[in-house]
């Protein structure tokens, strides 16, 4: 059976990384977030620090969101300086989050059920989500949260706290859902491992926010605790609250894990952006192991009520939502067949040189992040930063102090012909 839940997640893997590099090769894939990331993990590699010019001349990302374990993906990066590089690591971490659910549903629905209900979870629209959009962080707390929740299901708890502790290394909202798994250890009993939890937890949290944060930061501070809306798009949230319980058929709600969706859920309904309130991009792939664990957790007696009906339905449910979800690209034909725009595109942008500075747009930003020093357009160039080049897909006329080069593939290249008001003094090393 080890095999089988090992096919499982290599399956998933292959088909998460086909779809986000055949989307990165189709110039799909942006400035936010590809780009920002790729930036970081190169200052790693290149033994600097993960600055970020598409966010500002100069901005230290962990300044922006703490996330210090993107540091593991430099010496891979070092060897493979690519965008497409970050996409195959996310889509095997996400791949890998389905060992532990699936070893747990064939636990309780046996081989053939068990397989079904994992590649359900690997189907959900969470994690499909995730795969799809770019890279993010968070690739790296969907498997520590599977694992862990699986040491909690099954009673191991030091090991559960052990695969916890890292998610404090990859986001700032995540010591949260640790304290809220020490707090389930304090339910189950376990009160000195779960206060420990909880005060560690909290204690890193409360140091990540209001020091470590703002000591990389430019302007000295957080600059995501101002505004709050937790009474407005009320509809959009209970939707994406209904969407989290349906691919489980709401069953879930038996487990008190599912409370461990709790914090995630707090901070983006608080939140005044809009963009964290609903299904979409990929803030819901770390709720996805606790829903799927959750409904794993139920009383036996109840899931032995399902066992006939369950993972057939989980898995309808999932490949039936993949119609509209990212994975459905491998569908498509055009997805394999040459994209000429695309080529076209990439060969106009080799006529600007390695180790230049360049404002490009949303799109044409990760093509170039590998060998470039690039800031956003069309926010720059500006009186301060003023790069050697412009690439763009659809610039304006003429970009002041710049001559057009070429309009080949649809991209508009701008040459500086005019001295920068400033240098930035910031460069990249090329790992």
């Amino acid at each position: 059976m080890r095999k089988r839940v090992a096919l499982l997640a290599v399956a998933l893997f292959s088909a998460y990384a086909m779809m986000a590099v055949t989307k990165h090769l189709r110039v799909r894939t942006n400035a936010f977030d590809l780009g920002i990331f790729e930036q970081g993990v190169r200052g790693y590699a290149g033994l600097g620090a993960p600055l970020a010019p598409l966010k500002g001349p100069g901005v230290h990302l962990l300044g922006d969101h703490f996330h210090p374990i993107l540091i593991l993906l430099a010496p891979i990066y070092r060897v493979f300086p690519s965008p497409i590089t970050l996409l195959i690591v996310q889509a095997a971490l996400l791949a890998v989050s389905a060992v532990p659910v699936t070893r747990l549903a064939v636990a309780r629905f046996g081989n053939r059920g068990g397989l079904a209900i994992g590649a359900a979870y690997g189907l959900s629209w969470g994690i499909q989500q995730a795969a799809g959009f770019d890279f993010h962080e968070i690739c790296f707390a969907v498997p520590l949260l599977a694992f862990s929740l699986e040491c909690l299901v099954r009673r191991r708890w030091g090991v559960a706290v052990v695969w916890a502790a890292p998610l404090l290394l990859v986001k700032e909202d995540l010591p949260l859902t640790v304290a809220a798994i020490g707090a389930y250890l304090v339910l189950r009993g376990r009160w000195r491992l779960g206060l420990a939890t909880v005060g560690g937890a909290v204690t890193a949290g409360l140091l990540i926010v209001l020091v470590l944060i703002p000591a990389f930061n430019q302007a000295g501070a957080y600059a995501y605790t101002s505004g709050s809306a937790p009474l407005t798009g009320v509809p959009i949230k209970l939707l994406t609250v209904v969407l989290l319980l349906l691919p489980t058929g709401f069953l879930g709600v038996r487990s008190p894990l599912l409370l461990l969706t709790l914090p995630t859920l707090a901070w983006r309904f608080w939140a005044d952006n809009p963009h964290y309130w609903g299904p979409g991009y990929h803030y819901s792939a770390v709720l996805m192991p606790i829903v799927f664990v959750a409904m794993l957790d139920a009383p036996p007696a109840l899931l032995d009520r399902c066992r006939r009906w369950l993972p057939a339905a989980c898995l309808a449910v999932a490949v039936s939502a993949s119609a509209v979800l990212p994975l459905n690209a491998l569908a498509d034909p055009a997805t394999w067949r040459r994209d000429p725009a695309a080529a076209a595109i990439r060969s106009a942008l080799t006529r600007i040189p390695d180790d230049a500075v360049v404002a490009a747009d949303q799109r044409l930003a990760p093509q170039l992040t590998a060998r470039c020093e690039v800031y956003l357009f069309p926010f720059y160039p500006n009186a301060v930063v003023r790069p050697e080049w412009v690439a763009v897909l659809d610039p304006p006329d003429a970009v002041p102090g710049y001559r057009r080069v070429t309009s080949d593939g649809g991209v508009m290249l701008f040459a500086r012909v005019t001295p920068p008001a400033a240098e930035t003094g910031f460069r990249f090393v090329r790992p």
